[in-house]
């Protein structure tokens, strides 16, 4: 799940992400009615965002309801947590349903593995970013590439997120509302705005 491999900054031991597909030729039919469960479970123990790599997030669809309603057999879903805790829940609901569709998790790779271990599963494959290659120096800050990169499609614009932080400092949004804007256009919903909250509010109180 290499979109989800580049995240880099402040607050990820407060940000993981949850993909779960079926794999084509082998076990796509029928699998739309497991996704919704797995996205089922996934909010049921403390998910924080969904979203569907093929139909967008909540703000494309019209709603959480209508993410799950439109789930389709080919579909690539995404959970957002902001703890280990109810990572750890989904995966041993996950682990108890045994639906047989392929699971990847996103995070700390010593958090992950921990994550794991007390569900009683064992990893079998880890991807792990190489970094940025090349004129870096064009790059955003990484200040900036923090909120950037918790898109991996590239999805939140370098220059919604200066918007956002501009709001903030007028008082024309708060850091809650400005997170849930960078949401918004992150299509398949792997975007944390928990996390981007916590970096939106050290951005703009310093």
């Amino acid at each position: 799940m290499t979109h989800t491999n580049h995240r880099i900054g402040e607050y990820l031991e407060e940000d993981y992400v949850v993909l779960v597909m079926p794999s084509r030729g082998i076990n796509v039919q029928g699998s739309g009615q497991k996704l919704w469960r797995y996205l089922e479970m996934a909010l049921e123990n403390g998910a924080i965002k969904i979203g569907d790599a093929r139909l967008g997030n909540e703000y494309h669809q019209g709603g959480v309801e209508k993410v799950l309603d439109n789930l389709q057999d080919q579909a690539v879903v995404h959970a957002v947590f902001k703890d280990k805790d109810s990572l750890v829940k989904t995966l041993r609901a996950y682990k108890e349903a045994d639906l047989g569709l392929s699971v990847v998790v996103s995070g700390l790779f010593d958090h992950v593995g921990e994550c794991c271990k007390k569900v009683g599963l064992e990893r079998h494959t880890i991807n792990q970013s190489m970094g940025r290659w090349g004129k870096t120096e064009k790059l955003p800050p990484p200040e900036i590439l923090q909120l950037n990169t918790m898109c991996g499609h590239g999805m939140v614009a370098v220059g919604l997120i200066n918007e956002v932080i501009n709001d903030i400092k007028t008082g024309d949004c708060t850091v809650q509302e400005g997170a849930e804007r960078l949401f918004a256009p992150c299509m398949c919903g792997i975007f944390n705005p928990h996390r981007a909250a916590l970096i939106l509010k050290d951005l703009t109180e310093n």
